[in-house]
């Protein structure tokens, strides 16, 4: 399969839209991340078209064409009849005109390809030797059965699509042509890539829209037509039968659109509920009009119709209808190559995922995969991981915040915006003497604790962080922060009990308290004492002072 759908990594925000809404399941999950797996996609886009953040992105042949056109060859563009929907009030000469500016040769309609693929259809159900008959014209619908329906492949119309066969009608008519299919439709790259020799590239419509914006070139408001033909129905749901004679009443004759749908009818095909039945098969949900890329991703079935409808006639183009080998294509069976597990396999990874028994199988798709069962399959053929589980990482998460919770040593509850207990654990039940959560869950915390406090961090947006407060109630000191969070309009309260550390605390200025008061009764003593021993030396030295006074003058005398 040809690389048209392609990944931008950094903006898939792991939300698996794409993997809900892809049919067949062929998105890989890995460091979460999407990756398509190529042999199981059957580009019919949708991937494309849901993600939320335009991750998925298709590969443009914008330059390839010019560089064809640039090689002097002339370039013809085979354009889909969806073109009407697609550009509102325009007709095939306003788009001629257009896309010569651009640099092509000529312009003309698919419709005309799809002219003679009807006729091969009614000429194989003329025969009466097939019992039932897929239209292969959708190459989505082709690669769902080559690849996910072997049993079904033998109903497949081995007939060319009319892309390839107006593209094989122009080289015919002026073999050194180059051409170029524009349309609705991814998987028409991918066609074109594989079956060399029809189509040299394929342009979306929003590619050729952004090449007229940068060229300045403008669409002429003009429904103009050399002829109607009733061909350019194709593109609707029962628009190939509209142009098919359908004149064998052996067969029942009937159109569904949506890949759900086609993937229920060749179920009943593969069983063998199915028989002597032509059935046209559209991937897209009201056909090519209801395409991935029909620009700004539209899904306007009932005005797109009406202007399919206002542009097709009753009568076929006139085309010169090649002989039937010429319009027989090799449709083979694409293998997989995925390998499946074990029942006891399938258990393990269920029991991985916490689904122990079936009553945990909530089968709830958030994965993207429509069972638990389907997503263990996945998970085996490496293609999804345990972790996209919801229910898984939500128990998880669960379970790991209530084991924090519970086992922390410090008080947690939680109030809403009116105040009111939405949790509490058991450290925070410890400290306020409450027996059963359910004694305070949903009531006012004005019952257990003063609501001061959580008003002004409700109402500042100010956190309070390690204030220390004696809860009297419960005889009891705390160290509190609490915090407010805008978003989830939660209170938060985190308690540590310091009680023992107060009273440790108190005791410790107790007892420096009577040491000081020890130290200063024995510093008072020591400086009586020093005091009164100064006194006593004080007159012992007057006394001897005078003695030798006297002394010192009888001797003077003499």
């Amino acid at each position: 399969m040809a690389d048209c759908l392609k990944l931008k990594k950094s903006n898939c925000k792991n939300c698996y839209k794409c993997i809900r809404h892809c049919p067949v399941k062929s998105i890989r999950f890995s460091g979460n991340q999407a990756h398509i797996v190529g042999n199981e996609c059957i580009l019919c886009g949708q991937c494309f078209v849901v993600c939320p953040q335009n991750a998925k992105e298709i590969v443009d042949e914008t330059e390839k064409v010019r560089v064809l056109i640039q090689s002097g060859d002339p370039v013809y563009v085979s354009l889909a009849p969806s073109f009407a929907a697609n550009y509102e009030g325009v007709g095939i000469n306003a788009m001629r005109n257009a896309l010569k500016k651009l640099g092509f040769y000529d312009v003309q309609e698919t419709a005309v390809g799809a002219t003679i693929v009807k006729n091969e259809y009614d000429r194989i159900l003329r025969e009466n030797t097939r019992d039932v008959l897929i239209s292969s014209c959708c190459h989505s619908v082709n690669l769902l059965i080559q690849k996910h329906f072997q049993k079904a492949l033998p109903y497949l119309a081995d007939v060319i699509s009319p892309m390839q066969a107006h593209c094989s009608e122009i080289k015919k008519m002026n073999p050194k042509a180059k051409t170029v299919f524009i349309g609705p439709c991814v998987a028409k790259k991918d066609e074109a890539a594989y079956y060399e020799g029809y189509t040299d590239a394929v342009l979306t419509f929003e590619e050729l829209t952004q090449w007229f914006k940068k060229e300045n070139v403008e669409l002429e408001k003009i429904m103009d037509s050399d002829e109607k033909s009733k061909a350019r129905f194709f593109p609707t749901t029962g628009g190939i039968l509209k142009t098919m004679a359908k004149d064998n009443p052996d067969y029942t004759y009937m159109a569904i659109d949506g890949v759900e749908n086609c993937i229920a009818a060749l179920r009943d095909i593969e069983q063998g509920k199915i028989h002597r039945c032509f059935i046209e098969m559209s991937a897209c949900s009201g056909s090519c009009i209801g395409g991935p890329v029909m620009e700004k991703f539209h899904r306007n079935p009932v005005s797109d119709y009406i202007s399919i409808s206002n542009f097709a006639g009753k009568k076929d183009f006139e085309v010169s209808q090649p002989e039937p080998q010429a319009l027989q294509k090799t449709l083979e069976y694409i293998d997989r190559k995925l390998q499946m597990p074990s029942e006891s396999e399938i258990k393990s990874i269920l029991k991985q995922m916490g689904k122990s028994n079936p009553d945990d199988e909530l089968n709830c798709g958030s994965c993207g995969y429509n069972t638990c069962r389907e997503k263990a399959v996945a998970i085996y053929q490496g293609k999804a991981e345990i972790s996209m589980c919801l229910p898984y990482l939500k128990d998880k998460a669960e379970s790991f915040s209530d084991n924090i919770i519970n086992n922390t040593p410090n008080g947690l509850m939680v109030l809403n915006d009116d105040l009111e207990v939405q949790q509490i654990n058991k450290a925070a039940m410890n400290i306020m003497n409450i027996r059963n959560q359910s004694d305070v869950l949903g009531d006012q915390v004005i019952r257990i604790l003063e609501p001061k406090p959580f008003m002004e961090v409700k109402n500042t947006g100010c956190s309070i962080k390690d204030q220390r407060i004696y809860l009297a109630e419960y005889q009891k000191y705390v160290e509190q922060t609490i915090t407010y969070d805008k978003e989830f309009h939660i209170i938060l309260c985190i308690m540590r009990d310091v009680t023992q550390e107060e009273t440790q605390r108190k005791k410790k200025e107790e007892i420096s308290r009577k040491t000081i008061e020890i130290a200063d009764n024995v510093v008072d003593k020591q400086m009586r004492i020093v005091q009164e021993i100064a006194s006593l030396l004080g007159e012992t030295a007057a006394e001897t002072k005078i003695a030798l006074t006297k002394l010192k003058e009888s001797i003077r005398d003499e």
